[in-house]
């Protein structure tokens, strides 16, 4: 964040070279968003899906929830969960989709702005929350805090699934079939 200026009204690096990706929150708000429009518009029943960040409008037409899978951040094709999903918001963070390899080890997407380094200890954290902005900010700081990460997530409180890097999992949706309890 030393590399980057303010001046009301501008904000603008001094350097060439680097950028501002909203992309951490900007799929999440426009996911709500479109739920929210979609409900202004009358619609009672919807899965708002943009790349993995979901919004539930309400129930299925038939009254059940969206069966929605969480997938393993280091099996692919393996479910880790299926949460059922009533309303609200679904969002995953992790270390797997946007990632390097170097030398075996690999460095994601998400920096520890302390440290300039990528995230360690979580490879995977997904939330349930009443918005899908709030449900992908809590994954993110949770993948940020590390192997402190899920005490703090029980903490919370959250419905929410893990895995870290080591292959342990936990969190109240790693179950294999967690509910989501209905949101009105």
């Amino acid at each position: 964040m030393d590399k980057l200026v303010w001046q009301s009204p501008q904000l603008f690096f001094p350097v060439p070279g680097p950028e501002l990706d909203f992309g951490g929150i900007g799929k999440e708000y426009a996911a709500d968003r479109v739920a929210a429009i979609c409900a202004e518009a009358g619609l009672t029943h919807g899965l708002v899906d943009l790349g993995g960040d979901l919004r539930a409008i309400g129930p299925r037409p038939d009254g059940t929830a969206w069966p929605v899978q969480l997938r393993d951040p280091r099996m692919r094709g393996r479910v880790l969960a299926t949460v059922q999903l009533f309303g609200g918001g679904l969002a995953t963070s992790g270390d797997y989709e946007r990632c390097i390899l170097v030398d075996g080890q690999r460095y994601g997407h998400i920096l520890n702005p302390k440290t300039g380094w990528p995230a360690r200890g979580l490879a995977g954290v997904s939330v349930v929350g009443e918005t899908c902005l709030v449900a992908g900010s809590i994954a993110t700081i949770a993948m940020l805090m590390g192997s402190a990460g899920p005490a703090w997530l029980a903490e919370l409180g959250v419905r929410c699934a893990w895995v870290d890097t080591e292959g342990r999992q936990g969190g109240s949706a790693a179950t294999g079939s967690a509910t989501e309890s209905r949101q009105t």
